[in-house]
């Protein structure tokens, strides 16, 4: 491909003048500017995005980083990310983390050192390595799913859905209810999900098995290993089981139907993220909506009021929830 060196020789002009033209920077006068034009359009120069984002100090792109890029949760906060930032001539560089704290903190000093012009991270976590690393950063940045105090962030209520799960639960006429969860290292996740319904069994001076709370991974077969636990070693069986998320109820009811539990007449079963998969498993999930399209479009907007504003001021953002009903709940 041709260089703007090899265009100044052809043109018999400097470099600095090819470079005014193709920028639209500066005087060049008319006949100039047409020879010049016309030996780029003959060679279909392309100009290097990275050398005009060197010199720009625009490079017009974010950085993602996801806990995986694969679930449905992550799409659709790209989606809400994209929809903001393609219109505002942004494209966006997905890194997953695999669910692995230094794995954030590696592509946090990637994208540091790649002339992004801000990051978005989907935390799973609050650690204090985290943020020292996020201190450092000199670019825009915000946090999707965990709140980093100090930071932006956009984040959900998960200790007050916890709550509102197992009320709902109780009111349906529960009084034994289980639960799966994650890590508590993931605070959202983990710890205040699982502190919702602790603290909601409490206030309703409900008893609660130790067999019938089990923590591990996000993987679907935790969830099934961990309701073949619950139902084999409890002194007794619970009515219902609360997971903190879709695809971790999703794997107990694997479980419950090829031991054929009837859900929700054996067991009720409910889960968090309205994954397409819980509408479509039967019977149908009852689980909560945090509308994850919308946290992308607030983290975006964000992300560009940082970039287009050096005084913009950290701001803290908490979505709503909305609950589905469906028939895995009676």
């Amino acid at each position: 491909m041709i260089t703007i060196k090899e265009i100044a020789k052809l043109a018999n002009v400097s470099g600095a003048t090819v470079s005014r033209v193709i920028n639209n920077s500066g005087y060049v006068s008319d006949g100039v500017r047409q020879k010049v034009m016309k030996i780029v359009d003959e060679n279909k120069y392309v100009p290097s995005e990275h050398a005009k984002a060197l010199r720009t100090k625009h490079s017009k792109v974010i950085g993602v980083i996801l806990p995986r890029i694969s679930t449905e949760t992550a799409s659709r906060i790209v989606n809400g990310i994209n929809e903001v930032l393609a219109p505002e001539g942004y494209q966006i560089i997905l890194a997953s983390s695999d669910l692995e704290l230094r794995n954030e903190i590696k592509y946090l000093k990637l994208f540091k050192s790649r002339q992004v012009e801000g990051i978005i991270l989907n935390a799973t976590n609050t650690s204090k390595e985290l943020m020292e690393e996020v201190d450092d950063l000199t670019i825009p940045f915000v946090a999707i799913g965990q709140e980093l105090k100090g930071e932006s962030y956009v984040s959900y209520n998960n200790y007050e859905v916890a709550k509102g799960l197992t009320n709902y639960l109780i009111k349906k006429g529960h009084k034994k209810i289980a639960f799966i969860g994650v890590d508590e290292k993931d605070t959202a996740v983990g710890y205040d999900r699982k502190k919702g319904y602790l603290d909601t069994m409490k206030d309703h001076s409900l008893s609660i098995d130790e067999n019938w709370i089990k923590t591990g991974s996000f993987a679907m077969t935790f969830g099934e290993e961990s309701m073949e636990s619950i139902m084999n070693n409890s002194l007794t069986q619970p009515s219902a089981v609360f997971a903190v998320t879709d695809r971790l109820a999703i794997g107990a009811m694997r479980y419950l139907k090829k031991h054929l539990y009837k859900i929700p007449d054996d067991i009720a079963v409910v889960g968090i993220g309205a994954s397409e998969l819980a509408e479509f498993v039967e019977p149908g999930l009852t689980t909560v909506d945090f509308n994850n399209e919308k946290a992308g479009r607030e983290a975006a907007q964000l992300i560009l009021n940082k970039i287009q504003d050096k005084e913009y001021k950290n701001k803290e953002i908490i979505l709503n929830y909305r609950l589905i009903e469906r028939d895995s709940v009676r």
